[in-house]
């Protein structure tokens, strides 16, 4: 069901009860479709098994050997004297 703002606004229990008992409640704003209020077991559905940012970082592709040559070999930069 769609939602305007102001009535989203002025009935948020209700939204929020039909999110629950009948699924996703979309909210307008000027006529375009802006925001989404989801029952806990839609929201947690949408992001089950799907990776943190963490584990997404972590699983990128292995390094072969030529790039950890490269790096292992890279110069090594003088450090800044920052003393103050």
């Amino acid at each position: 069901m769609e939602w305007q703002l102001q009535d989203a606004k002025n009935q948020f229990s209700k939204v929020v009860q039909k999110a629950r008992t009948e699924g996703p409640q979309v909210v307008t704003l000027r006529g375009e479709q802006t925001a989404v209020v989801l029952s806990i077991e839609d929201y947690n559905a949408l992001k089950a098994d799907r990776p943190n940012f963490v584990d997404d970082l972590l699983s990128g592709p292995a390094w072969d050997d030529a790039l950890i040559e490269a790096v292992e070999d890279r110069p090594e930069w003088p450090q800044r004297d920052v003393a103050l």
